[in-house]
């Protein structure tokens, strides 16, 4: 029997979007040896090994995440699966300036990783440790390698990480004290074309102000990437440039002008080519309303045939909703009394005890307060507005979640605050809806009716407990869409891995397609292709296809589920096993039937995995500009 007339798995009868964006077909598609065989309408073989009825179904290749921390999880968890179930087969790792491309690189007492990712990412210093252990290389060639010892479910590709360069060539206290030297430089130069010809796609850097490290001495420092001046960059960045490669950033708050500045780094004019562009991020920000527009005019404006750029801002396909545990959230990065909470051992509560009982914090914390509560602030003025906090507390608008308190649950810290002083006026005897609700409010004081006491006794008696969630952007999902399909935003961004108790975008492609799918099949089309054949063109990956000779990355997505898709109903707080602590992830069981990876099931039945994921490898790592 030749090979032409066997196949592994028959797909059939699946209304097909190949992300190409034309217009869906319904066929057949076969899968042999891990790549796709052939697509067309009513297939025969003399020998299949397995026929899947994929009627009524969607099938489109596997969806990229552009935008992830997965870089420690997938050395102790390589099938990824919170990524997998959602139709994710790609991932990219690397982002912000971080990751783990050089190693551990601890020496002479340094643990750079636990130093850059535990505040910026929200992730605890037990979890990180755990993830070093598992450590083995120590330069970028043998990291990209280390990829085919290890079961992967997704694909992975990698930015050169800008913070942890930094620290390779000028040692961690040296990297955010002061400027490289010539010869640093050169050698950052040096080793930045090395990883382009090892297969990077780039560079990453960070620039947002609320980025800090979290050993000692430097828990009052920025991340590396912050202290990367102009004459340090730009020729790394050409360096990308000439390979065709990307440049990932974000913006700086605090410098909007020297952010402008660089953005126009993408221009080709006078340069040959453009220097390719990935910023975060293209969110309708409830803070900064409209401010999304002016993000993607300036896309047009450097993108336009005078000036040939190729930038794009990374778009969410959904609400952005952030959760916190008391005073732990990346917002709180922001202010100088509230940065002190967070830079406390998540696991010493004592720590913080003693802030919130110490009255010099108390007067920071005054001022501070001050700054989250202005009124009729301009948040949207070049260089951010130093009388207010860019996140502005508004108890109306925060929620009770998985908190201490269980009565609270669903109720607006308002809400709790009206039940409050009626219980308070009526001497204990109203307001409260239960004994064990009027029992939580004899331990606040009077004096508590007030927001800014009542969010304090909060902290002294729950702590992290005290867990509440509100909606930073991304309010209006006819923005939303807006975003999405504008060609100078590039929907794919979820931070997957990242800020464990706080996000949870594992979903976020999901929302792209049930928000297209309100639109009919030609913009379902449109939203596959911007997921998969866009993406992978942007990033240089060979990934995106379903074309006879691909690898078979797949997914199979039941329409009719995904209409009822919610990505925030889909927020789920589970323990993790491996970590060995809560985390936030996403389900949405029945949306995605089957992912394939490498032409093998990984997830099935819109529910379960199969016992592939994590124990063959299947996904690899793609070398970019090859």
């Amino acid at each position: 029997m030749t090979q032409q007339n066997t196949c592994d798995v028959l797909i059939k009868n699946a209304l097909v979007f190949d992300g190409s964006g034309n217009a869906p077909v319904t066929e057949d598609l076969a899968i042999l040896n891990g790549k796709v065989l052939k697509r067309g309408a009513n297939l025969q073989f003399e020998s299949v090994g397995e026929t899947v009825d994929a009627t009524g179904m969607w099938l489109t290749p596997g969806l990229l995440d552009i935008h992830t921390h997965l870089d420690l999880e997938v050395e102790v968890n390589p099938g990824l699966g919170e990524a997998v179930r959602h139709g994710t087969t790609t991932v990219l790792l690397g982002n912000c300036s971080l990751g783990v491309a050089f190693g551990s690189q601890e020496k002479n007492g340094e643990s750079p990783i636990v130093d850059c990712f535990t505040r910026v990412e929200n992730m605890p210093k037990k979890v990180l440790r755990q993830c070093i252990e598992k450590i083995t290389w120590d330069n970028t060639a043998d990291y990209m390698d280390h990829f085919s010892d290890l079961p992967l479910g997704p694909n992975v590709a990698a930015f050169v990480p800008n913070s942890m360069l930094r620290i390779e060539v000028m040692g961690t206290n040296d990297s955010i004290s002061r400027p490289s030297t010539d010869a640093e430089k050169k050698q950052m130069q040096t080793i930045m074309s090395d990883c382009m010809s090892q297969g990077y796609m780039g560079l990453s850097t960070d620039q947002i102000v609320f980025h800090y490290m979290a050993n000692e001495p430097n828990k009052n420092k920025r991340i590396p990437t912050h202290f990367a001046e102009d004459d340090e960059l730009r020729p790394m960045l050409e360096i990308v440039r000439k390979k065709g490669g990307i440049w990932q950033t974000n913006p700086d708050g605090e410098k909007m002008v020297r952010t402008l500045k660089r953005f126009f780094w993408s221009c080709a004019r006078f340069r040959r080519k453009p220097l390719k562009i990935s910023a975060l991020t293209a969110v309708d920000f409830v803070s900064i309303p409209g401010v999304w527009k002016k993000m993607l005019k300036l896309g047009r404006v450097i993108n336009s045939k005078l000036l040939g750029g190729k930038i794009h801002f990374q778009a969410l396909g959904g609400g952005f909703r952030m959760f916190s545990d008391g005073m732990i959230s990346p917002v709180f990065e922001e202010l100088e009394s509230t940065r002190e909470i967070i830079a406390c051992e998540v696991d010493q509560p004592e720590e913080r005890q003693k802030l919130f009982n110490d009255p010099g914090w108390l007067a920071r914390f005054d001022a501070d307060w001050k700054r989250m509560t202005a009124t009729d602030v301009d948040l949207t003025k070049l260089g951010g507005n130093k009388d207010a906090a860019t996140f502005q507390m508004d108890f109306e608008k925060m929620y009770f979640s998985d908190c201490a308190v269980p009565s609270w649950n669903g109720d607006s810290l308002a809400t709790v605050m009206r039940r409050l002083a009626k219980f308070h006026a009526s001497g204990g005897k109203e307001g409260a809806k239960d004994a064990a609700e009027a029992e939580e409010f004899a331990k606040f004081p009077p004096e508590t009716d007030d927001q800014k006491e009542f969010w304090l006794q909060g902290m002294r008696l729950y702590d992290m407990g005290f867990r509440w969630w509100f909606d930073v952007a991304n309010l209006d999902e006819d923005i939303v869409e807006e975003i999405l399909f504008d060609p100078n935003a590039l929907p794919g961004f979820n931070d997957s891995g990242a800020h464990l108790t706080n996000l949870s975008f594992y979903d976020g492609n999901l929302g792209t397609l049930r928000i297209a799918q309100k639109r009919g099949d030609m913009r379902v089309a449109h939203a596959v292709h911007r997921l998969t054949r866009e993406a992978a063109e942007f990033f240089n990956l060979d990934v995106g296809s379903i074309e006879p000779g691909a690898q078979a990355d797949i997914v199979l997505i039941n329409p009719e589920e995904l209409k009822k898709h919610d990505m925030n109903d889909s927020r789920q707080k589970i323990y993790h096993d491996l970590f060995g602590q809560d985390v936030l992830v996403n389900r949405t069981d029945g949306v995605v039937e089957q992912v394939y990876i490498k032409g093998v099931r990984v997830w099935e039945d819109g529910s379960t995995y199969t016992p592939a994921l994590g124990t063959q490898t299947l996904g690899r790592a793609l070398r970019a500009n090859a």
